[in-house]
């Protein structure tokens, strides 16, 4: 029963992840500390609620971006540029985790997925950061309706911004995308669709460098990743099938509304110490 239950988070949490983004880590690792206080599985601890997280997303990020490159939504070269920001970022995040307590990741990591789910709500009064087309760098994307969109990006404050996210991956075992996404859609303009594979693309390299540090920590639970696995993979495909149904209006709400309430919940839990 344990098993099929793993499986199931592993293939809900891939699915939203791929969807959105994010790459299921906002989702597995509240459910496996929830889990941990159930006497039919062990206790476990935000490391290693952390670690298993980064190595299951490996899958999850391989599984949906090879489902991405099918529809031509991945930008690679934007993705690299970020990944030079990002992987070293998330190395460093690892490491940070070791010294912190259940309450304290918690909170944190509940306010920091509010603070996102802000970002987003007030996401029509921001403007993106300006950028000279003789400075930064141009991308064009042309969707399925034949619509043409442009974004752009200084490089040196996208790998500033990348490394912050691989940071703060490497922190909570969120894969990165909780914050890329919002970043590339906000700051950058990326059309929401490329901002979701394009994520998924990095958080591929940024979560198994993430899952190389925790593994020499010790924080990967094998029987729970083992379990976790094949769910990821096999929600991640239906999480790209769904991101090709749906509009883009669509896929900010079902953002914003999944970070509210585990925001929210995590809070309560690092507060009142409940689950």
């Amino acid at each position: 029963m344990e098993w099929i239950i793993l499986v199931v988070i592993g293939l809900i949490a891939s699915s939203l992840g791929s969807l959105i983004g994010l790459g299921g880590g906002i989702i597995i690792v509240p459910s496996l500390l929830y889990l941990s206080t159930l006497s039919a599985f062990g206790h476990i601890t935000p490391q290693v609620a952390v670690g298993t997280s980064l190595f299951t997303m490996i899958f999850t990020g391989l599984s949906s971006t090879l489902a991405y490159m099918k529809h031509k939504t991945v930008d690679y070269k934007s993705g690299l540029i970020f990944l030079i920001g990002s992987g070293p970022g998330s190395i460093l995040g690892a490491w940070v985790t070791e010294g912190l307590h259940m309450k304290t990741f918690n909170i944190f990591f509940g306010l920091f997925i509010i603070f996102i789910s802000i970002i987003l709500l007030l996401k029509d009064k921001l403007k993106p950061i300006p950028y000279q087309k003789d400075r930064g760098i141009i991308r064009t994307f042309t969707d399925n309706a034949s619509k043409t969109f442009e974004y752009g990006y200084n490089p040196i404050v996208g790998v500033l911004i990348a490394f912050i996210v691989g940071f703060l991956s490497g922190v909570f075992g969120v894969g990165g995308g909780s914050l890329m996404v919002p970043t590339m859609i906000l700051v950058f303009f990326f059309p929401p669709h490329v901002a979701t594979a394009t994520s998924m693309f990095m958080i591929l390299p940024t979560s198994l460098l993430s899952s190389i540090t925790h593994i020499t920590l010790g924080n990967v639970n094998w029987l729970y990743a083992l379990a976790l696995v094949p769910g990821a993979w096999i929600g991640a495909k239906v999480g790209v099938f769904l991101n090709t149904k749906l509009k883009s209006k669509t896929i900010v709400l079902i953002l914003r509304t999944i970070l509210v309430i585990v925001g929210i919940r995590l809070i309560y839990q690092g507060i009142f110490g409940q689950v």
